[in-house]
């Protein structure tokens, strides 16, 4: 009798667990099914994992380093449906030109009306930039359906693995290893020749931050691409120390370092890429530096070592610009280096632009004059002749006959006068 009593529970015991199985392996068959979905999955320098059923096809980007990037492994610009103004200079980035503005700079307000009639699938901003709340930008934007993908690209040690992100998010693996091996090339001909310095033969540098033009000192520090690149290229960071990308610090901390060398980031100044400096900031910049209280007995015045570089030295540039670096630092070390001729590579090879502007001021300009002027125009003036060379051409075609003619009309009234004396 209690056989047959059990005999229920039992039956009704392995239904549940059939059931139970049944629905786990029902979950788990679609959290693999939505998981294989996914064809790729990238996680951007905020740490925040994305993920997409296929490579994103309509693309907003806000600056042009990461514009920049996308060049150096060859992504497809057609998928570029939205800019910021940064993209004006039309001779660099001319497949741009008619491209919708969604913001005004990389570090504006987002025109939101101008980016949703765009349509992008990502748009792609700086990660850290003190001047851009990519937090708030995500919080706007991921709701309705466009990821926002935070890259950077002007940190050395993270520089390489944004580029992975592109080249995931793209399907340009093979295209980001090459660049590797060219990075690694570059690094590699600096470092043979630095490697064996001894601290004392590595200048000691203070490389300043652009808002110290308008405030007191503000120092590049730790974790400032800048303090990568001088150590690869021979020289020591004095405030590498201190936390942060930038930090202040008082006037008499920079005169207590007496600095060999003294270092400006350039992003404020007209040079670059098209740009000459014109107006000259760059030298009023370092007369304002020499005029501070006390400057005058520091090294680096003394010696005449102060370089102000331009923007595109800390961005995907930065390791074409290393061997410049590494110039400017070491001069007799590298004087048989062709350090301009990585600038070049850079702008022909990515840019197919040849490279023209001021890339570096310097103190002494007489040491390495890293600028290029209008090549075009220099040619036009080569091979057509001066005004000047014209007009005394000229003169000389009408002028000589006319002298000549003179010359015989004297003989013939001489040669009369004579008749006419002999004649008397």
């Amino acid at each position: 009798m209690s056989t047959n009593k059990s005999l229920p529970i039992l039956q009704v015991v392995i239904i549940i667990i059939l059931l139970a199985s049944i629905f786990q392996f029902s979950s788990t068959g679609e959290q693999s099914s939505e998981s294989e979905n996914f064809l790729i999955e990238v996680t951007d320098s905020n740490g925040i994992v994305h993920q997409f059923e296929s490579m994103p096809e309509r693309v907003a980007v806000a600056n042009t380093f990461a514009a920049s990037a996308m060049r150096m492994i060859d992504v497809d610009p057609s998928i570029v449906v939205g800019v910021s103004g940064d993209f004006y200079d039309e001779e660099l980035w001319p497949e741009y030109s008619n491209t919708p503005i969604v913001q005004q700079s990389a570090h504006s307000e987002i025109d939101f009306e101008a980016l949703f009639d765009a349509r992008p699938d990502i748009y792609i901003v700086f990660a850290t930039n003190g001047m851009v709340d990519t937090g708030a930008i995500r919080d706007k934007l991921e709701p309705v359906g466009i990821d926002v993908i935070a890259l950077d690209f002007y940190k050395y040690d993270s520089l390489r693995d944004e580029f992975n992100v592109l080249a995931d998010l793209f399907n340009k693996q093979d295209e980001a290893r090459l660049l590797f091996a060219e990075f690694d090339q570059i690094e590699s001909l600096v470092n043979d020749r630095i490697s064996n310095l001894d601290s004392n033969d590595r200048p000691l540098i203070v490389m300043e931050h652009h808002a110290s033009l308008t405030r007191d000192p503000v120092v590049l520090t730790g974790t400032s691409q800048w303090t990568d690149m001088i150590e690869k290229a021979g020289g020591i960071n004095r405030f590498a120390d201190l936390p942060g990308h930038t930090t202040h610090v008082d006037m008499e901390a920079i005169l207590d370092a007496n600095p060999d060398v003294l270092m400006f980031d350039g992003i404020t100044f007209d040079i670059g890429f098209n740009a000459f400096d014109d107006e000259g900031k760059c030298q009023t910049h370092m007369d304002f530096i020499s005029d501070r209280p006390g400057f005058d007995s520091m090294t680096a015045i003394q010696d005449n070592r102060m370089i102000i570089m331009s923007g595109e030295f800390a961005g995907p540039m930065m390791i074409h610009g290393l061997p410049t670096l590494a110039k400017l630092l070491h001069p007799e070390m590298f004087s048989d280096f062709d350090s301009e001729s990585y600038l070049d590579n850079y702008f022909t090879e990515y840019h197919d632009v040849e490279r023209k502007g001021k890339f570096v001021c310097m103190s002494n300009e007489g040491s390495i004059l890293i600028e290029t002027e209008n090549i075009e125009e220099e040619e036009n003036q080569e091979s057509n002749p001066s005004l000047l060379l014209v007009v005394i051409g000229l003169l000389a075609i009408v002028g000589v006959p006319l002298f000549i003619m003179r010359g015989r009309d004297r003989t013939v009234s001489v040669e009369q006068g004579t008749i006419l004396d002999d004649e008397e």
